[in-house]
């Protein structure tokens, strides 16, 4: 934290830093929160709703409260009050119904946020950004392929491990999720993330989308 924000922000200060400081506050009022994960001016509190990040306002002393995903930033809203930001993360990351959430704390602003999972945002953007980038033309036609199939774009794309991960929610990293990597010669291995090691398979091009069907037709 520079000098100027140390002024303005005495209070965090004194205790140590921001992480320090969202901590105790955490703990004093009985707030569970998880891990907190320091990150330059600001924390971070991974959550099954996406990473939730409790920032510093530059120029008055306020804490802004952001969700992000992979590719993707909402400012949820902000507060003077470090405690009612971290009651907040809490009561997201506990999984209150964003209804109830949005009610509950009045400084919270979901509108735009809501909107674009409702419209299915996230994911068709994400599905544009790695099919246009450069950067993944190793998995270019394997994204060309599961995109093609309407069901299956519905899902959330990212890459990993040189492969495609798929997933259902695109707000939860530890939703239903596969891992598709290419073999070679025509060849795909489909691994179930999450579930006992015996639940992968190496299916060819032709049995790709047909096999991913149906392992997502699975509850």
């Amino acid at each position: 934290m520079n000098a100027f924000r140390k002024v303005l922000y005495a209070d965090v200060a004194v205790l140590g830093g921001l992480g320090a400081a969202v901590e105790g506050v955490a703990r004093e009022r009985g707030c569970d929160i998880g891990t907190v994960f320091p990150a330059s001016d600001a924390v971070r509190i991974e959550t099954t709703r996406g990473v939730v990040s409790i920032e510093p306002e530059a120029d008055q002393h306020r804490f802004r409260l952001s969700v992000h995903i992979p590719g993707f930033t909402w400012v949820i809203g902000s507060t003077d009050d470090l405690g009612s930001a971290v009651e907040a993360v809490a009561a997201w990351r506990g999984g209150l119904p964003l209804e109830e959430f949005r009610a509950t704390f009045e400084f919270i602003e979901l509108d735009e946020f809501v909107r674009a999972l409702d419209n299915g945002e996230p994911t068709a953007t994400q599905w544009a950004d790695l099919l246009s980038s450069e950067f993944y033309e190793e998995q270019r036609g394997l994204l060309r392929r599961v995109h093609a199939d309407e069901g299956l774009r519905e899902l959330f794309p990212t890459v990993s491990h040189g492969g495609v991960r798929l997933r259902v929610d695109p707000l939860d990293g530890a939703s239903r999720q596969v891992l598709v990597t290419e073999l070679g010669a025509e060849q795909y291995r489909v691994v179930r993330v999450g579930v006992p090691e015996a639940a992968w398979g190496d299916v060819s091009a032709d049995e790709l989308i047909s096999h991913l069907r149906s392992v997502f037709e699975k509850a």
